[in-house]
């Protein structure tokens, strides 16, 4: 019985997942799938307006996870995004300081340590995240064969322990 409970609950967190995932149909803005702050949810109402969330040049950051790996390479395009991320570097944001994403499973050339990167109309940050999305840079790199299987569901990476180290200049 307990088999059927632990199995049961895992389907369920990972349709929970790909339903808060899930690509809108219409060009409302997508659902905070992992942030759990409420007052973190208020304001990125704000920033989700059509008017802020205007595409710029890229912004290029460093991340890394608890087992400290090569950086990985993120890709921002969002303006307030950019904003959030240069506020959390500059220790102006503490709450939403992990970055979460849909993962692409090949190199991109901005992040070529890795034979994946995060779509950037993905990316977000996060304060407390499911753990079925929870993974390391490197354990997310040496199974990556299994992602977006039982392993990350829906392709959603959201490391528990990810952290922007740096702005870098576009490669």
């Amino acid at each position: 019985m307990r088999r059927f409970f632990t199995r049961t609950g895992g389907l369920a967190a990972m349709a929970m997942l790909a339903a808060m995932m899930a690509t809108p149909a219409q060009a409302a803005p997508a659902p905070r799938a992992c942030t759990m702050s409420l007052s973190a949810q208020a304001d990125s109402a704000e920033t989700d307006s059509p008017s802020r969330a205007a595409t710029v040049a890229p912004a290029y950051f460093q991340m890394t996870t608890i087992e400290r790996p090569k950086p990985f390479v993120i890709q921002l395009t969002d303006a307030a995004k950019i904003e959030h991320a240069r506020k959390i570097l500059s220790g102006k944001e503490t709450e939403r300081t992990h970055i979460h994403g849909r993962i692409i499973k090949r190199t991109a050339p901005y992040n070529p340590a890795y034979s994946f990167y995060l779509d950037p109309n993905t990316i977000d940050f996060f304060q407390m995240a499911i753990e079925v999305c929870d993974a390391t840079l490197s354990y997310t790199e040496d199974h990556l064969d299994e992602a977006c299987g039982a392993f990350l569901p829906g392709c959603h990476f959201c490391p528990w322990t990810s952290k922007l180290i740096a702005e870098i200049p576009a490669p």
